[in-house]
């Protein structure tokens, strides 16, 4: 969410702006040559005891590609337990997704896909635990990652840490601004808001092609809902802040980002029939359920509108029903709800600042909890993003003492961004809890995440924030631990970091595919098509390339016959991705191919217009 950050109407002091830079290591994200044609790497998530989701991405000169992938339980890939064929085509933009069966519980696998004698990356996954097999569990909590506002450092410290079972990532996984529309350390593909499939496509495809990025996918499990920014700032269910006159239908957008999403991201759809549906639930044994909620796009109704409505949602009936029953249903012993935006009240001298959050929605707000103590349900735990800061509250209900955490409902980790800029509000954090006594800590400046530790006895999240977005390397650090003990529902300070289990920590995902033979660079072709959105094509084709060098290009189409149709000049490309946008709506039916031509080759690609 851009606008927190009507916070800012509320406070009479000074803000210390987000220092900009123009600071660009264009070395920090080139095409890897070395993995084609699985440019974008692997991924895996939405772990189960017996199943989890693998995940690629086949970039192909065909029409169509039948790719193969392997499940292993060594990184050599010798011993295979389960292997098949996938074929994938420009209809899901040739990527790969894979629900894999009949894996152990709690178990660590290593998989890969090939295709044309190449492989792919070896990616790291682990099934969940089922009944009484686990006594800890770890994840890494993270959301708001802003490509434009620098390097994806958090990641890298996550996977360095070696000692979590999944990460989860409670949204705003890519945004939808064009170049320095919001952040400017950092050039987009598309440069403009991405508004059509296409768009949300090629956007999708940047950032999976980040090393950072690539890295996380590489060596966890996933666990991901979306927030607003995966669609349009301050999204609701029938419209959003960013969905603008000239933009188009809200649905039609909201439909291209909701089919970019599922086809990019390594999740499982909970109900086919329902193709909007993302909200899910992860059983980890007897010890914790998880519940991945959307408070976004399922059933939200608009922000600042009918605030008092006893019937007012943010989840919507049918999400809320869902919840609550499997909530009442539950055997674990903890109740842990990954969701978007802050639940605990925000308020100064006595006014809600958001009404984007949960304080826009206190009638369904109040509902929960008293469900929740009604009902005896135990343990809750919620798990928070999008608010760009860090906060650890109690969730307060009438009558809440807040030194003794009574008529508390539950508690909430809120985790900061990895990259997207926070509020750095001198003595903000102070004047806050003073008038919020149910916070416990905040931090408004730094980027970072925090590491859910639970075990039979508490459940505690340590944070950790980082030093800078925008260098090329920085340094992590503790910043607070908190913890709320089993039958509490509500915090206590933790004097120290949760220690890893040695079970999670495992061997690493090999660096580099199985067939590793590094492409000398006077023999790489200038040009890699990376992507031509849609195909078959109507009215536009969207070109996404690759310049392993600054060359001077043109761009032709040509029929079956050989006859040049269409013919641009794009002038002197400098390294790096390019996009280009062309319009074919004259072109009859039929078979064509776009090529790209330079002083030292040609380099096609089959379209077919219907």
């Amino acid at each position: 969410m851009k606008h927190i950050f009507t916070l800012l109407l509320c406070l009479s002091f000074s803000i210390s702006s987000f220092a900009q830079t123009d600071f660009f290591d264009s070395d920090r994200f080139r095409l890897n040559a070395d993995l084609a044609p699985f440019y974008h790497g692997v991924a895996s998530g939405d772990p189960m005891p017996n199943s989890v989701i693998i995940w690629t991405r086949v970039t192909t000169d065909d029409l169509d590609a039948n790719v193969h992938w392997q499940v292993a339980t060594d990184t050599a890939m010798t011993n295979i337990v389960a292997d098949g064929w996938v074929t994938t085509d420009a209809e899901s933009d040739f990527t790969v997704k894979v629900d894999v069966q009949g894996l152990q519980p709690y178990t660590t696998y290593y998989y890969e896909f090939s295709y044309d004698n190449a492989y792919s990356l070896r990616g790291r996954t682990r099934t969940a635990p089922e009944g009484n097999s686990v006594d800890s569990l770890r994840f890494a909590v993270v959301s708001c990652s802003n490509f434009a506002y620098g390097f994806f450092h958090v990641y890298d410290k996550i996977v360095d840490r070696n000692d979590v079972d999944a990460v989860i990532h409670l949204g705003d996984y890519i945004y939808e601004y064009g170049d320095g529309e919001y952040g400017d350390v950092r050039e987009l593909e598309p440069g403009t808001e991405i508004l059509t499939l296409a768009d949300y496509r090629m956007r999708h495809s940047y950032y999976k092609l980040d090393p950072q990025l690539m890295r996380l996918h590489q060596q966890y499990p996933i666990i991901t809902t979306w927030d607003d920014h995966e669609s349009a700032n301050d999204a609701w269910y029938g419209g959003a802040e960013n969905h603008n006159t000239g933009e188009g239908d809200w649905f039609d957008r909201k439909s291209y980002a909701i089919t970019s999403y599922h086809e990019w991201m390594p999740l499982r759809k909970p109900d086919n029939n329902d193709t909007e549906r993302i909200y899910r639930k992860f059983s980890y044994g007897d010890l914790m359920d998880l519940f991945i909620l959307d408070t976004r796009l399922h059933g939200r109704q608009e922000q600042g509108v009918n605030e008092n409505d006893a019937n007012r949602t943010i989840l919507g009936s049918t999400q809320y029903n869902w919840l609550t029953t499997e909530m009442s249903n539950s055997t674990a012993k903890w109740q842990v709800l990954g969701q978007q935006v802050m639940v605990a009240p925000l308020e100064i001298f006595g006014q809600p600042v958001n009404g984007d959050q949960w304080d826009g929605y206190d009638p369904e707000r109040v509902k929960l909890y008293n469900y929740v103590i009604d009902n005896n349900v135990p343990n809750m735990v919620v798990l928070t993003g999008d608010i760009h800061t860090s906060w650890a509250n109690d969730l307060p209900m009438s009558g809440y003492n807040s030194g003794t955490g009574a008529n508390s409902a539950g508690v909430e980790f809120v985790t900061t961004s990895v990259t997207s800029p926070g509020l750095p509000i001198p003595a903000g954090e102070a004047l806050i809890m003073s008038l919020n006594d149910h916070i416990k800590d905040v931090n408004l400046a730094d980027r970072g995440f925090y590491i859910l530790d639970v075990n039979q006895d508490r459940c505690q999240a340590d944070y950790y924030t980082i030093g800078s977005v925008t260098d090329a390397t920085t340094s992590v650090s503790h910043d607070a631990s908190w913890q709320t003990l089993d039958g509490s529902r509500h915090l206590s300070s933790a004097s120290n970091q949760a220690p890893a289990s040695t079970s999670h920590n495992t061997t690493y995902a090999p660096d580099d595919p199985r067939n590793y033979q590094s492409v000398p660079t006077q023999d790489l072709n200038e040009v890699a098509f990376i992507g031509i959105h849609p195909n078959p094509i109507t009215d536009k084709i969207y070109l996404q390339f690759y310049n392993h060098e600054t060359v001077d290009m043109t761009l032709h189409i040509y029929d079956v016959s050989g006859k040049e149709l269409y013919h641009t000049d794009l002038g002197t490309r400098v390294q790096g991705l390019q996009n280009k946008t062309v319009d074919v709506s004259t072109l009859t039916a039929g078979t064509y191919y776009v090529t790209l031509k330079t002083p030292k080759g040609l380099y096609n690609k089959m379209i077919i217009k219907l």
